[in-house]
This record gives structure tokens, C-alpha cells and sequence, in this order.
């Protein structure tokens, strides 16, 4: 059988309450992933051979930037983007003028 492991798959550190909790996966992504994630990592990171047409099928497409069909490589890839850093914008504005001051009054037109 394919994706054979001893051990069910979880990722603490990305998905503090766990997979299946996160909201990010639908239920069978998150049985898919449980169950077999730590096979599919363990082939992903090289750390152990494809042992059938499946498991190879899997890391072909896992390595290929086309759009999965294979439904391990389709799980596994929204897996991996998932974790992948989020590139964030900076939405901060500027209302200093060159010496970094701002624009606000230093007070010294009080109103008598």
C-alpha cells in the first residue's frame, strides 16, 4: 500500500490546535494529511524512496510547477502553501517632512 506510516502526521508549530482544527482544510484533507502527511513528507524532503507508481506519481508532481491532478500531490501542495511564508504589506504612511518632524504644532501659537 502507498504512503505506509507508523505514525499519523501533525504539524504543531504551523497549526497550533492541529490540522483538522485549523479551518484551512476541508475534513478529508485533514484525514488525508493525518494519516498519511508523514509518509508524503518523508518522500517530499528525499528522506525515503517512492516504492510504487503512486508514491512516484506523487513526487513528480510535487516537483513540478503544473496544477496536481493526483490527490495526495493536490492536498500535500496546499499543505506546503499553507506554511509557506505570507508576504505582507507595510501600510504605514509617512507625515514627516525631511528633518522627521511631524506636522504637528509645537505649540507655540497659543490661543490667548
Amino acid at each position: 500500500m502507498s504512503f505506509e506510516s507508523e505514525k499519523s502526521f501533525s504539524d504543531f508549530t504551523n497549526f497550533p490546535r492541529g490540522i483538522r482544527r485549523s479551518g484551512r482544510f476541508s475534513v478529508k484533507e485533514s484525514e488525508l494529511l493525518e494519516e498519511f502527511g508523514t509518509a508524503m513528507m518523508e518522500i517530499y524532503k528525499g528522506e525515503r524512496k517512492p516504492k510504487d507508481s503512486v508514491e512516484k506519481e506523487f513526487l513528480a508532481q510535487i516537483r513540478s510547477s503544473n496544477i496536481p491532478t493526483d490527490l495526495y500531490a493536490k492536498v500535500f501542495k496546499k499543505y506546503l502553501k499553507e506554511i509557506s511564508p505570507r508576504k505582507t504589506h507595510d501600510l504605514t504612511a509617512s507625515g514627516g517632512d525631511e528633518d522627521g518632524e511631524g506636522s504637528y504644532d509645537s505649540g507655540d501659537d497659543s490661543i490667548e
